[in-house]
């Protein structure tokens, strides 16, 4: 047994339905699971990011998609409880995880709190980027869950845009080890599972997420041997974003895909 196998865990996430369900799925695995909760980024703060990246008429159309499609998440909830149930996750909180309240992984509070609790991996889970100066403090390997197939669909909704370009064998999830970069680090795993023709925006990271437990527990159990095996990332490298409104209108109008 190696020194890290009675290390905790220590999950950084924002919150949220498919976090839940990895960290529900890690605590029922593991022993010693702990999760940093970090505060939300505020939408001003994101709006003005991307649009210092991708230009304002951009980011303004991927705001209001996010907008928009929020809002009929509601029509959705139907085929996301089928997905719970067909892959038998939960997504209910669990109080008997411990959650340590965060500004931002980023912060000297965050960092000192994994430094000191010395954990044997941190795993990310929709949560902000590591910045440089954060990723070279860590005590232990940082590993990322991304709902997309890398290198082909880092970013955001890897899922939309591999059924958007006729490539669903293409879509799935990756386990990755962090780096510098978007979704760049070294592979550890990866799933792929078929989309319904009724999942959507909403529910195509809830589909990767509940069919890709057993990769994370996988992974995790690398981590706490010392036997992670990664795989350099190969293929076509292009990074995504949520589509602006008028191209997911377009796709969801003219070919089903919403």
């Amino acid at each position: 047994m190696t020194a890290t196998a009675h290390k905790p865990i220590a999950i950084v996430t924002a919150g949220g339905r498919n976090p839940q369900i990895l960290i529900n799925a890690l605590n029922a695995r593991f022993a010693n699971v702990a999760v940093l909760l970090e505060q939300p980024e505020s939408k001003k703060l994101f709006l003005k990011r991307r649009a210092r990246k991708l230009g304002w008429m951009t980011a303004a159309g991927q705001f209001a998609t996010m907008a928009i499609s929020k809002f009929g998440k509601r029509f959705t909830e139907q085929r996301a409880e089928d997905v719970l149930r067909d892959y038998g996750v939960s997504d209910a909180v669990d109080p008997t995880v411990p959650v340590t309240e965060i500004e931002s992984i980023n912060s000297t509070t965050a960092i000192e709190h994994i430094r000191k609790t010395d954990p044997a991996v941190v795993f990310l889970v929709s949560c902000r980027m590591l910045s440089a100066s954060t990723l070279a403090r860590m005590p232990c390997p940082v590993v990322n869950f991304h709902a997309g197939i890398n290198p082909q669909y880092r970013g955001l909704m890897g899922g939309y845009w591999a059924r958007v370009r006729n490539d669903e064998e293409n879509f799935g999830a990756t386990v990755h080890l962090v780096d510098a970069g978007v979704d760049t680090g070294d592979i550890l795993y990866q799933s792929r599972m078929k989309p319904s023709k009724s999942d959507t925006l909403h529910t195509y990271p809830l589909l990767q997420t509940a069919a890709s437990t057993d990769i994370v527990i996988r992974a995790i159990e690398d981590a706490l041997s010392g036997a992670l095996k990664p795989l350099s990332a190969n293929g076509t490298s292009r990074q995504w974003y949520h589509p602006p409104i008028w191209t997911w209108l377009w796709n969801g109008f003219t070919r089903g895909i919403w």
